[in-house]
């Protein structure tokens, strides 16, 4: 976390055990699915180190394709077994990092909406149906380029803005134009209430200048995981 964490390179196992930090049930506080019920599957590790990172990633464990799968099951249903929660939303740490596409496969055939979240400089072969949300990274304070195989697939770009942190304070272009992906802004959280005051006034007028969407952390509005 914020830049301590150690920086971990892809791994190529085949998918029927992967590295997990949680599994829970909470609402999608941001980006284009934000409010809607989702079970997260936090992957271990990154392969950056970004200063502002307030993510715990790194206590991870071995788990099982076929515990995930029921343990998602599981978390998606209410006391009298309907499914509120359809949307899976895999992230990280850099979920890109570890061989998804097999979970990916087994919630799509499952009914499941599938959505991961990814810096953007990585690549893998993933099922068309899984949604791919990019949000991009400048750790020194120049943003990484967008793997050219994984830009047509990005169903929207979510850039973290800071009226002060070096490389965060405007809306870069890394793509998003040539292919006409919604871009949404969200405040930096700096864990200071005066700077993260100052961060969403300065993202709101962003999001106007720019004609893109203003996104919130919702989940921490909420006090939700």
């Amino acid at each position: 976390m914020f830049g301590k964490n150690p920086i971990r390179k892809p791994e190529n196992g085949d998918g029927s055990n992967l590295y997990v930090q949680e599994v829970f049930a909470t609402l999608q506080g941001e980006g284009p699915r934000a409010g809607q019920p989702a079970i997260f599957i936090r992957l271990g590790g990154c392969n950056l180190a970004c200063h502002f990172c307030d993510t715990e990633f790194e206590d991870f464990a071995p788990f099982s394709l076929a515990y995930l799968h029921q343990e998602v099951i599981r978390l998606s249903q209410n006391n009298q077994g309907k499914r509120t929660h359809h949307l899976i939303v895999l992230t990280g740490g850099e979920p890109l990092r570890q061989n998804i596409a097999p979970l990916g496969r087994t919630l799509l055939d499952d009914g499941f909406i599938v959505q991961i979240e990814t810096n953007g400089t990585l690549y893998r072969d993933l099922p068309e149906e899984i949604e791919i949300v990019c949000s991009p990274k400048a750790p020194q304070g120049q943003y990484h380029p967008i793997r050219a195989d994984l830009l047509p697939r990005i169903k929207a770009f979510k850039f973290i803005i800071s009226n002060t942190f070096s490389g965060y304070t405007t809306l870069p272009e890394v793509g998003q134009s040539a292919y006409k992906i919604p871009v949404y802004v969200q405040p930096m959280d700096e864990y200071d209430d005066a700077k993260n005051k100052d961060n969403l006034s300065y993202t709101a007028a962003l999001a106007q200048q720019e004609g893109v969407f203003l996104s919130l952390q919702q989940h921490k509005i909420l006090g939700l995981p």
